[in-house]
């Protein structure tokens, strides 16, 4: 087991009763520049999930594909080389090394790669940085708070410039607070690297924040998969009803999924044009001031569909709209 990760070599996760959870017939595809959530309690293998599609747990059948090649092919080699500098993981336990600086942690994996150490200190200090801790390279782990180690540990991450990254529940020890400005900071992120991200969490609220796209799970399989607006306007069953029960629908659902289709005594024009990605919560002002009659429009300027008073008020009620 490649050592450039510590987290890599920890144990696997098991359920309450002791037993490795199985993950069963689990098929998706993750786009790159995606941002793919796996969401699950404790016990539903999601963690073992991420570990098989990182090779931490060998599957006994199936196949991982990255790029078109299957990682469970790979030879030692082949496997460390994908580590080091295809993929990187974040774990919810920091993993760093308490007795290097920031510096030397945020480098180790281009230490491994044997770069020298001019390069990968202002690799480091770029991805310090990044992250929002320039100036703290020279601090230990231990002078930091849990907020900043953890920044540490995606920096570390992000230095060896990495296609994908894994994140098994990374947030999940921190306050509240501080959980939200992680979230935020990878989100801001997201936005300037495109990076492909598998991300694992037990929080709907994280999951649902977070996502491109989310596939559930329970008792080692996926229950639903589809993006947070989807699974929260059509639950797959109970279990993920659940789930949806305390999401403030106003800031998920857009436009694009309540219209209706126009009629032809909307007169359209007259209506002020949104874009079907708008959510609810910036459409409540815009249709207090309208009636609450929207036209939806594509970027192109196209009439695909309307918003009306009915439509609203069902959504913000979270009730079907349109029989959906």
């Amino acid at each position: 087991m490649d050592s450039l990760e510590p987290g890599w070599t920890k144990a696997d996760v098991l359920e309450q009763t002791g037993h490795v959870v199985a993950v069963k017939d689990v098929s998706f595809e993750v786009k790159e520049g995606e941002t793919f959530v796996v969401m699950g309690l404790s016990g539903s293998g999601k963690s073992t999930l991420v570990r098989c599609l990182t090779r931490l747990t060998d599957p006994t059948a199936g196949q991982v594909l990255m790029d078109g090649e299957d990682v469970l092919a790979m030879n030692d080699a082949e496997l460390r080389a994908l580590r080091r500098r295809k993929m990187s993981m974040v774990f919810q336990h920091f993993g760093l090394f308490p007795h290097r600086k920031v510096i030397d942690n945020v480098a180790y994996g281009l230490e491994v790669q044997k770069i020298d150490k001019k390069q990968r200190y202002e690799r480091a200090n770029e991805v310090l940085e990044i992250v929002g801790l320039s100036g703290w390279g020279d601090y230990y782990p231990g002078e930091l708070s849990g907020g900043m180690q953890q920044r540490v540990g995606l920096a570390r991450a992000l230095a060896v410039d990495p296609e994908i990254l894994f994140f098994d529940e990374p947030f999940s020890a921190l306050d509240p607070l501080i959980r939200r400005e992680m979230q935020d900071e990878l989100i801001r992120l997201q936005e300037h690297m495109q990076k492909t991200i598998v991300f694992i969490t037990h929080d709907f609220l994280e999951a649902i924040k977070l996502a491109d796209y989310l596939a559930i799970m329970k008792d080692g399989e996926v229950v639903q998969m589809g993006t947070s607006q989807n699974i929260i306007l059509h639950p797959a069953d109970d279990y993920v009803q659940e789930f949806t029960e305390d999401v403030p629908h106003s800031r998920v659902v857009t436009a694009g999924a309540i219209m209706r289709p126009p009629q032809p005594d909307d007169e359209p024009e007259q209506f002020p044009a949104v874009h079907p990605e708008t959510t609810l919560h910036d459409l409540v002002p815009i249709a207090a001031e309208y009636d609450a009659r929207l036209s939806v429009r594509n970027e192109g300027g196209d009439l695909i569909g309307i918003v009306d008073r009915r439509t609203l008020m069902l959504a913000l009620a979270g009730q079907k709209v349109n029989g959906s």
